[in-house]
Formats: C-alpha cells, sequence, structure tokens
C-alpha cells in the first residue's frame, strides 16, 4: 500500500527517470533551435489567438535573453510584423509549418511602423528574441526550431528525436 502523501512525489520521480531530453525540449513555454552552430533554448510566450498576436510583445519594457515570444498561426500564411509601441529591439524569426527557418529580421527598430514581411507564403511560426541574439548564436535560414505546436509528422526536428 502506497502512502498517499507519498503517491504524488512517487508519480513525480516516475515521471523524471522515464523522460527524455526530447520530451524536456518540447515543452508550450521552451523552443528549440538547431544549426551547424549547435543549438539555443529560449523560455517563450505563446500567442496563439488574433489578440495575443496582436498585442504581441508592445510595451515590454526588458526581456531576459533566453526568451522571447513564439507566435502561432493555424495554417502556412504570409505574414508582416512592425515595431509599433514595442520598446525593444528584436529579431524576428520567420518559420515554415516545417519547422524551418525561412527568414531572419534582426535587429527591428522599436516604435518603427515599417512593415517587416516574412519574406514567404508558408510562415506559421515567427519567433521574436531580443534583438541581436540571432547574429550572436548564428539563427539563419534553414535553421530547425522544434516547439510542441508543430506538426510532429511534417516536422525537420521532432520532438521524439
Amino acid at each position: 500500500m502506497i502512502n498517499t502523501r507519498l503517491g504524488p512525489i512517487l508519480a513525480i520521480l516516475l515521471l523524471c527517470l522515464s523522460g527524455t531530453s526530447a520530451l524536456a525540449a518540447c515543452q508550450e513555454d521552451r523552443v528549440e533551435l538547431r544549426g551547424d552552430w549547435g543549438t539555443a533554448r529560449f523560455r517563450v510566450a505563446i500567442a496563439d489567438t488574433a489578440a495575443e498576436r496582436a498585442q504581441g510583445l508592445m510595451h515590454v519594457e526588458e526581456m531576459p535573453r533566453m526568451s522571447g515570444m513564439l507566435f502561432v498561426y493555424e495554417r502556412p500564411q504570409r505574414v508582416s510584423f512592425w515595431m509599433e509601441n514595442t520598446l525593444i529591439p528584436l529579431d524576428m524569426i520567420f518559420v515554415g509549418p516545417d519547422g524551418v527557418v525561412r527568414n531572419v529580421h534582426e535587429n527591428a527598430i522599436p516604435l518603427d511602423r515599417t512593415g517587416i514581411p516574412g519574406g514567404s507564403n508558408d510562415i506559421q511560426y515567427v519567433l521574436e528574441v531580443n534583438g541581436g541574439v540571432s547574429a550572436d548564436f548564428g539563427i539563419s535560414e534553414g535553421t530547425q526550431l522544434r516547439h510542441p505546436s508543430i506538426d510532429q509528422t511534417q516536422a525537420a526536428w521532432p520532438c521524439d528525436e
């Protein structure tokens, strides 16, 4: 018989022992990127509704270096962003439905209303991180991103790897 107070602790311990690094990489609040340069993991807020995507990172005064926001669209499409009411420089990483980076716009200018296009018709995810981080890591076209919101049957880097 298991002590009822120990039951949850044992369940958590078993979950931790049976988990894999891939499981840890594919959590809702994280994205992981990989390329010839290595890997990087960012803690992210998810913007997957029209209202959340419209708000984005507006009025944010600072953001930890390894943090960002992942914009998730229901289907691949042409997207364009701007920096109105955004107070910090951002890198915008435009990603296709397979999790492969299609385009990177580095150091978007705070408060600028100029449109920043995604660069192709099949963008389904946009990762915003602090300006300059993409160059620091080498994140560029062809980099792979994994996250549980990507359809795992078409993901270039599935969560179970």
